[in-house]
């Protein structure tokens, strides 16, 4: 047997005939895609080991215009009413808050957790400003809404500029 060297375009088009047997699959391509970056992600962000610059999670919200408010929900698993400043205004929201690790000891065996402890911060800018002293809050199942109330629009007034 007689060892030759790789040719990748001469080898190549041996495999052609076969690549049309393969069948491509955008999904498993946009998955491997979206892996990669959430690697490089977090290779960029400072911080130790898995704490994301001291920050743990990014809770996920959902934002909806109706005429007269936007209704924003945000999922905050597992942790209480007391854990979670929300401050807003007239154009954005700051949900800031904690999640505490229960402490457990074991002295034989392996834990592993792959929940997340510790510091999360959310801003939200909103689409136009709204009346941020009306704002109602209900946080029920880990689910925090807020029910957003528009402001008026402010007509834009013309001034009289004196030149003299």
């Amino acid at each position: 047997m007689a060892l030759v060297r790789w040719d990748p375009i001469r080898d190549l088009e041996r495999l052609e005939p076969f690549r049309e047997l393969e069948r491509w699959d955008p999904f498993r391509e946009i998955d491997t895609l979206q892996r990669r970056m959430n690697r490089l992600f977090e290779r960029m962000i400072p911080g130790d080991g898995g704490e994301r610059g001291g920050l743990t999670f990014i809770p996920a919200a959902e934002l909806e215009e109706t005429d007269d408010a936007y209704k924003l929900k945000l999922e905050l698993p597992g942790l209480e009413a007391k854990d979670v400043n929300v401050e807003v205004t007239p154009e954005a929201v700051s949900i800031t808050g904690e999640r505490k690790s229960e402490t457990t000891t074991e002295r034989e065996g392996y834990t592993r957790s792959e929940f997340r402890y510790g510091k999360f911060q959310r801003v939200i800018p909103l689409p136009s400003t709204v009346k941020h002293e009306e704002v109602n809050a209900e946080y029920k199942d880990g689910i925090l809404r807020l029910n957003l109330p528009k402001a008026e629009p402010e007509k834009q007034k013309a001034f009289k500029v004196n030149l003299g």
